[in-house]
Parts: structure tokens; C-alpha cells; sequence
């Protein structure tokens, strides 16, 4: 099945199954193929729902861009028909049994990569032994990375320094050393295969492996956002990458921005309208990303900061998290804040996912309150807003401080303790007091915010820039095609 035109690059994609990592690498794929490169990317039927709709406008614009749906083994690993993402893995049992039927995937791929012959294989750099089986066809792989170059380099520079290690209070703050900024962190905010071996170890050491054999790393940013650690990255780590972000910005379609993820509960007109209604940067847009959950009394504390709060919000809600004496797992909200808030018009509720770069890119949107998920501050970064900081699991302390301590565009409610799961329940709770102090001094007027806004507004123009022809990511994405087109070329 090789491509009719020599000059044409075949890449195959395959994501990762959760919409943090599926959603860019959709739109990583979608670019591609807008450079006039045939496109397949493998998925599974569930997931496949998410992104149709997209993939057939692209088709209809010319694109050759196709889908291979394959099917997951859930029953042999003990799996529900139909669970196929993180998001439905609602317990860490079940995203365990998720990660298992994703591995026996390999020999679907393959016969895929037997069957298509394509010139390379992105894939997400979870997908650690994606690696081996494009070398056994002589394929080049390109890892996915999922965060930034600055989380990528404190990865690093932590597990070559270890300056954790000579601390002994969880609390203490500690600077990063062999960084081009001064960055702090506490052992408290460290995820636990930082400070101590354990169960994830050998696969985070497969995944820097499998990152640095890779033919480069595909990294969802842009040059302006972290030029030091974009450089660091390449010079001082030598690890081959290109910035080819922010990838949101592909979605120039209303319907992209609106279908983008999973299906919404509110629609297009709704929220546009009842943001039509608010002045310009006097909304708080608060968001905590798909996989996050917060038991009742955390969210009780939410809400009442919002009640206390004078600036209009939209907040999505997720499922609280499942205590003894709850009867089932439900979206919740305080007993009649949802009717009140509608009825004083000061906030729009959402339950469950959001249209969120259509609601960012509103000239109403002043802040976004986030758990520092690399898409989440990308697409912050895009509309160019202001940051409340509350990161959660994952490197998302890691992105805190960069939106924090470098950028100083954000500031922090003050969690502390990092959780090995999104839906892990915490003793930790922020109090409405630490919530409506964050929020008032990004949506406030003094001279600390002004700052912060003028800061955020100049990211979201560098970074609209980027992607024009000429630029950096535009550059980046178009060195990148010519790589790949000179390794098909000398394999022939």
C-alpha cells in the first residue's frame, strides 16, 4: 500500500486513550495531513465517536486522512464493553485493567505496520513498546510527549541532581539546580517515583528510554513559551525534538472548538450567549480537566468562594468523589447553588465537559482556574489569560511553576500534596478563603494583576504567531516533514 506519490509521507498515529493525550495528537494528525501528508490514525470504536466528525470535515476539505478502528481485548483483561479511556476508568483498578488491554494491542499494530508500510509511527510516549515494533519494520518512531520542555527538563535535571534527597521535611523548599531559572519546589509536590522506586519505576525508565532511541519527540508548545528550556532541552539534555504548537489552534471551526473532546451538556448557543451578557475579563473560567475529582467538602469550599466572589464564573463540575454513606458516584453541587447562580446570573454551571477553547478565546474569560494539565495552560495560554493555580497528580506542580515562577503569569491557591491518582480523595482541603484570595488577585485590578494580564495578553499574540507561515512552529513543523521525507528518501 505504498503512497502513489514518492514525494508524499504516510504517518500513523496512534494516541494514547484519554483526552488530555488523544486531543492533541488528533490535531497533531489533522496538521499533518494539512501539509499534504496522507494520515491514518489507529483507534478504538468508542474513541473513534470523538473525533468522526472532525476527521470527515477534513476529509471533505481534500485531506487524505483516514481512521483504522481497532477493537480492545477488555474481556480478556476483565474490562466493560465500551471502556476504552481513561475518563470511564473510574477507579484505579480499572485503569490498571485499561493499561493492560492497551499493551495487548501490539500484535493489531503490527500487522498494521506490516500491512501499511508507512514512513513513520507517532505515538504517544506512554506507548513505550510502540518503539521495537517500528524498528522491526525499519520504521522511524516519533514519541508524543504530552507536557512542555520545561517539564521535560526538571524530569531530568531532579533525577540527575537529586536535590530532594537531601531534605528531609516534606514541607521544606528546595531550588532546582542546572536550570536557566531559579525554580522551587517541596518533596510534598514531587510525584512518588521521584523520591522512592515503586511499582511505576521500571515504566517511567522504559519511557525515557524508548523517548531518547526514538527518531525525536513531537512536543504540543511553541518556541516564545520556553525558549530556555527549549534550547536546554536540545543542547544541554540532547534530546531531539520539534515544537509544533499550540496544536488547539488547528480548531478554527466553531464545530472543531465545540466537538473537540467529549460530547458537551451545554450547547454552542447557550454559552455564547450567556457570555454575550458579561462585560469583557470579568468571567473566572474554572475548570479541573476530565480526570480530576474532589470529594463533597472540598467542593462545598469551591462553591462558597464563588458565592463570595464578585465576578461572574462558569464552572465545570465533575463527580465528587464516592464516600461510604453515598448510595452511587454523581455529579454534585451544593443543595440549590446551581438554581441560585442561575437565577442571579452570575454563573454557568457545566456538567461534566466543556467547549473549552471557545469559552477561553471569549473576550468576557479575565482567568482561568486550572489543575495545570499541559493542554489546559496551552489553551490558557492561547487566549491569553491570567492562571489560578491548583494542580493536582501528574507533572501538573511541574507546569504550576512554570506558569508561576517563570512566566509569572499565574498565581497558586497553595496545594502542596501531589496525588497518585486523579480520582484519589485528599484530607487536603483548600479553604474558600485560600480559593477567593487566588481568584480576586488574577481577576483584581492592582498593579500584580495588570502585570500578570499584560504578560498573559503578549504570550496569547506569540503564540497565535508561531503557527503563521514563517514562524516557529510553522518552521518547526515543516523541518519536521522534510526529516521524515529524507529518511524515506535514504531507505530507498
Amino acid at each position: 500500500m505504498a503512497s502513489e506519490n514518492e514525494n508524499q509521507i504516510h504517518a500513523m498515529f496512534f494516541p494514547y486513550m484519554a483526552p488530555g493525550h488523544m486531543m492533541p495528537m488528533v490535531d497533531m494528525a489533522r496538521i499533518f495531513a494539512a501539509t499534504g501528508a496522507k494520515v491514518t490514525i489507529i483507534i478504538t470504536p468508542m474513541n473513534a465517536l470523538r473525533i468522526k466528525n472532525a476527521i470527515h470535515r477534513d476529509v471533505k476539505s481534500g485531506r487524505l486522512i483516514t481512521l483504522e478502528i481497532i477493537s480492545l481485548p477488555s474481556a480478556e483483561v476483565g474490562l466493560p464493553e465500551g471502556c476504552e479511556n481513561l475518563v470511564l476508568a473510574s477507579t484505579p483498578e480499572m485503569t490498571m485493567k485499561l493499561f493492560d488491554a492497551i499493551d495487548l494491542l501490539q500484535p493489531k499494530i503490527r500487522r498494521l505496520l506490516s500491512d501499511y508500510h508507512p514512513d513513520c509511527l507517532v505515538s504517544d510516549s506512554l506507548l513505550t513498546w510502540t518503539l521495537d515494533i517500528a524498528n522491526e519494520f525499519g520504521i522511524p518512531r516519533l514519541a508524543f510527549n504530552g507536557s512542555g520542555f520545561f517539564n521535560l527538563c526538571l524530569s531530568e535535571t531532579l533525577s540527575h541532581y537529586q536535590p530532594h534527597k537531601r531534605i528531609t521535611s516534606e514541607t521544606e523548599t528546595f531550588v532546582v539546580p542546572g536550570l536557566p531559572d531559579e525554580v522551587k519546589l517541596t518533596r510534598s509536590q514531587l510525584p512518588d517515583i521521584v523520591k522512592n522506586r515503586n511499582h511505576f519505576s521500571e515504566l517511567f525508565d522504559k519511557l525515557k528510554e524508548s523517548e531518547r532511541k526514538s527518531f525525536g519527540m513531537l512536543m504540543n508548545s511553541f518556541y516564545e513559551l520556553e525558549p530556555a528550556y527549549a534550547d536546554h532541552c536540545r543542547n544541554v539534555l540532547g534530546i531531539k525534538a520539534w515544537h509544533v504548537g499550540p496544536v488547539s489552534l488547528f480548531n478554527r471551526d466553531i464545530d472543531d472548538k465545540v466537538e473537540r473532546g467529549e460530547k458537551t451538556s451545554v450547547s454552542k448557543h447557550d454559552c455564547l450567549h450567556w457570555l454575550n451578557g458579561k462585560k469583557p475579563r470579568s468571567v473566572i473560567y474554572i475548570c479541573f480537566g476530565s480526570l480530576t475529582r474532589f470529594n463533597k467538602n472540598q467542593t462545598v469550599e469551591i462553591a462558597n468562594a464563588l458565592q463570595a466572589s464578585d465576578h461572574s464564573f462558569i464552572w465545570v463540575v465533575g463527580k465528587a468523589i464516592k464516600t461510604s454513606n453515598d448510595e452511587e458516584q454523581e455529579l454534585w453541587l451544593p443543595q440549590e447553588f446551581e438554581e441560585k447562580v442561575k437565577e442571579n446570573g452570575r454563573g454557568l454551571v457545566i456538567r461534566g465537559w466543556a467547549p473549552q477553547t471557545l469559552i477561553l478565546e471569549h473576550e468576557a474569560i479575565g482567568g482561568f482556574l486550572t489543575h495545570c494539565g499541559w493542554n489546559s495552560i496551552l489553551e490558557g495560554v492561547v487566549a491569553g489569560v491570567p492562571f489560578v493555580t491548583w494542580p493536582i497528580f501528574a507533572e501538573q506542580f511541574y507546569n504550576e511553576k512554570l506558569v508561576t515562577q517563570v512566566l509569572k503569569v499565574g498565581v497558586s491557591v497553595g496545594n502542596e500534596i501531589w496525588k497518585v491518582w486523579a480520582t484519589q480523595d485528599s484530607p487536603n482541603i483548600k479553604t474558600s478563603n485560600d480559593i477567593l484570595m487566588a481568584i480576586n488577585t488574577v481577576m483584581g485590578n492592582t498593579d500584580e494583576s495588570m502585570d500578570m494580564r499584560k504578560r498573559a495578553k503578549k504570550l496569547g499574540e506569540q503564540a497565535k504567531k508561531s503557527i503563521e507561515q514563517g514562524n516557529s512552529s510553522y518552521n518547526d513543523i515543516d523541518r519536521l516533514v522534510k526529516d521524515i521525507k529524507m529518511h524515506k528518501n535514504s531507505k530507498q
